[in-house]
């Protein structure tokens, strides 16, 4: 098993196109894999509308390293997660990957690609190690894979074709068990399965995927110099500066945030404190939480800035003007990668109790748990922060440390060889003859 170990990694977006979490982790996982020895590891990200496709062929570099391309689609159906531009497949994606002849073809997401490409590559390279990892609820949850139903945006314990259809009453059950039989039979063509968080392992269990195929591996940042904690000044210093990361949607609860924060009296609020919002995409929400948004915004007054959008490369910049990060998802968040980011600069947490964050965030060591979609909890929570001055000081001595993004490709360079011996061992099973392509 010494030859050279050849990756194809296949993320659904580019992170210089959508800064979005898997991005980043699929990203972040094939440079980790670069700087192992013996590993080769390709790049190959989606892209569609608004950049245009260059020329016949679907596969695009738009001036990125030498070992990241683009493969252009738009012909998608959400529905069903199912790309209906076959001929770009079987055209460009696979004499691609012919090219390349990869050992271990790692999807992380099939968002754009579609779960033609999974079955395309399948049969292409049976003796290939095909793994996907996932991010959220994408394969289960028509609505945005988000758990989340729909008419009271209560939590979503079982997806099923009769609670779907609950969901999208427009939808027959009969389309919905389609979509589940086509879905699960699809992902079954894969070797293994990786999820960030031991809960999100759970619910696909749950679900159907077999647990013997699924692996917990937590994501991994590229670990840089941490920000120093913010200078305090004045004669009675306070750290009370809260803020949030990421996209103003209904799913990730800043209507809760900044409801708690108008709820905390005054007297102990003060002049100084402020919630400081790094995000945007709110014009791009449904009307309803538009309006929603407004009213609260106005009625928070001074108490809250906004600093619009942000690239992850100013992190550590943003980081420096910040004592507490606030994770306020009222939907079961998988590995949010700005808790990586938090725990790296040593910034406390104070998130949902739910899902991902609350595995990930442990309370009392990492930060505070508050009652999911409560925003009178949050603003009790804040209230505790502001009133105790050593809080904050204690959370920040027993955080933990993120992993790192070479350790995380080490965790799957093991799954990635353990995953090969067995076909191996399977095929040597049935045939005596040594595969050429096997390590």
């Amino acid at each position: 098993m010494n030859e050279q170990l050849r990756v194809l990694v296949v993320s659904h977006a580019h992170p210089t196109v959508s800064l979005g979490g898997a991005e980043i982790a699929s990203h972040n996982l094939h440079h980790g894999l670069k700087a192992l020895p013996n590993v080769e590891s390709v790049y190959l990200a989606r892209v569609g509308h608004p950049v245009p496709r260059h020329a016949a062929s679907a596969l695009m570099s738009l001036r990125l390293a030498e070992d990241e391309l683009l493969f252009h689609t738009d012909d998608y159906d959400h529905f069903f997660l199912s790309n209906g531009d076959t001929q770009a497949i079987s055209r460009d994606l696979l004499r691609f990957a012919c090219d390349l002849r990869p050992h271990v073809v790692h999807f992380h997401h099939v968002l754009g690609i579609g779960l033609e490409a999974l079955y395309a590559l399948r049969e292409a390279f049976p003796h290939a190690a095909i793994l996907v990892t996932f991010h959220e609820y994408l394969s289960i949850c028509h609505n945005h894979g988000q758990m989340v139903k729909r008419s009271s945006g209560q939590l979503c314990e079982a997806a099923s074709p009769v609670a779907c259809h609950g969901c999208f009453p427009d939808i027959p059950v009969s389309r919905f068990l389609k979509r589940e039989l086509f879905t699960r039979g699809m992902l079954g063509l894969a070797d293994a399965f990786v999820s960030p968080s031991r809960f999100l392992a759970e619910r696909y269990s749950a679900w159907g995927i077999e647990k013997d195929k699924l692996r917990v591996i937590e994501n991994g940042i590229a670990v840089e110099a941490a920000a120093l904690p913010r200078a305090l000044q004045g004669p009675n210093p306070r750290r009370n500066r809260f803020a949030y990361f990421g996209q103003m949607t209904p799913f990730k609860g800043v209507d809760v945030l900044i409801d708690a924060v108008s709820r905390i009296p005054k007297d102990i609020w003060g002049e100084d404190s402020c919630l400081m919002i790094f995000g945007g995409n709110l014009e791009r929400q449904p009307i309803d939480f538009q309006e929603r948004m407004k009213k609260l915004i106005a009625d928070a007054g001074d108490r809250v800035r906004f600093y619009g959008a942000y690239q992850n490369a100013d992190m550590p910049r943003l980081m420096r003007s910040v004592d507490w990060v606030v994770l306020p998802s009222v939907w079961w968040e998988n590995s949010p990668v700005v808790i990586q980011e938090a725990l790296l600069h040593g910034r406390p947490m104070i998130c949902s109790d739910i899902g991902g964050m609350a595995e990930k965030v442990r309370d009392g060591k990492d930060g505070l748990h508050f009652r999911a979609g409560s925003s009178q909890d949050l603003a009790d929570r804040i209230v505790e922060v502001l009133g105790d001055t050593q809080t904050w000081d204690r959370l920040r001595v027993s955080m933990r440390k993120p992993v790192d993004h070479v350790g995380c490709a080490r965790e799957h360079l093991k799954l990635y060889r353990a995953l090969l011996r067995r076909k191996l061992d399977a095929a040597m099973a049935e045939s005596p003859v040594l595969l050429s392509h096997s390590l």
